[in-house]
């Protein structure tokens, strides 16, 4: 006995070592490279490279030049709007699109639920082409709100299937039991239903608000004139040059960046953990 919970306490040290080993590692991975960024962006002067040196003498300079020297404020606030817009829309149809496919059954509703994973499957750079005519044909090119339009739409039917499985996971035996109080389909959904699903439309909200601030290649190929871009295309200008590599501002605007999604985050926090792991439970 006294072997065997010997080998118990050795197989549970080691279980240990290699969990902080392996947090330690991440640590590092994750926070390395955020202290380069803030390093280089703080620092005085051009710089042609990314380094880490927390010695050197700090400055907000970098970021009053982003503001006077560049149109970086014009992308932020473009990315802003996008991303408003992209986050409330796609938040709502999702949740509507959620709640339809747990509670009802309808004609095709299999179907279409496969037809969204299958849509999920095709990667953004096979439907380059086809974004590209859709934007031509209805003279859309180098404007926002189509950009906005395809962010909401590509974020759908993945987002909804996960929505629907978080309503999975709330008993139909609640809806029921306000049926038979009298209650109708809208206030069941809005005061009964809805409320238990917050962590979910939480993390969707992240997610949505999240993609136009770090997604790249769709609005690269639709955006044409400086004065429409994102903050990714914008912040890619600044070092796309190798003569001319504007490294220190290409850090601060990152670190901006930061900012808005890091407020939504915290405001959000506390839904996070049951959002993530419930959605998946029931399909």
């Amino acid at each position: 006995m006294s072997k065997l919970m010997k080998s118990q306490k050795s197989s549970r040290a080691v279980n240990k070592l290699f969990t902080y080993l392996y947090l330690l590692i991440l640590a590092v991975v994750i926070i390395y490279p955020l202290l380069i960024t803030a390093s280089s962006a703080f620092k005085k002067g051009n710089l042609v490279a990314f380094d880490l040196d927390l010695t050197a003498d700090w400055t907000l300079n970098n970021f009053q030049r982003l503001f006077t020297e560049t149109l970086y404020g014009q992308w932020y606030l473009n990315t802003i709007i996008i991303a408003l817009v992209a986050m409330v829309v796609q938040v709502a149809i999702v949740t509507l699109a959620g709640y339809t496919y747990s509670r009802y059954r309808f004609i095709g509703r299999k179907k279409t639920l496969t037809f969204f994973l299958i849509v999920q499957m095709v990667p953004t750079t096979a439907a380059l082409t086809a974004f590209y005519v859709m934007a031509l044909l209805l003279g859309a090119l180098d404007q926002i709100w189509f950009l906005t339009f395809l962010y909401i739409g590509g974020g759908i039917p993945m987002n909804t299937w996960l929505m629907k499985g978080y309503f999975d996971t709330v008993p139909i035996d609640l809806d029921e039991s306000a049926k038979l109080d009298g209650a109708g389909h809208i206030r069941i959904f809005w005061q009964i239903v809805l409320p238990l699903v917050k962590p979910m439309i939480a993390v969707q909200a992240l997610w949505a608000f999240m993609t136009p601030f770090g997604e790249y290649m769709l609005a690269k190929f639709l955006l044409r004139t400086p004065e429409h871009y994102t903050v990714a295309i914008g912040l890619q200008t600044f070092i796309s040059n190798p003569m001319d590599q504007k490294v220190a501002l290409f850090a601060a605007g990152a670190i901006l960046i930061a900012l808005p999604i890091t407020i939504l985050f915290f405001m959000l926090q506390k839904h996070f953990v049951s959002g993530l792991t419930a959605g998946g439970t029931k399909g």
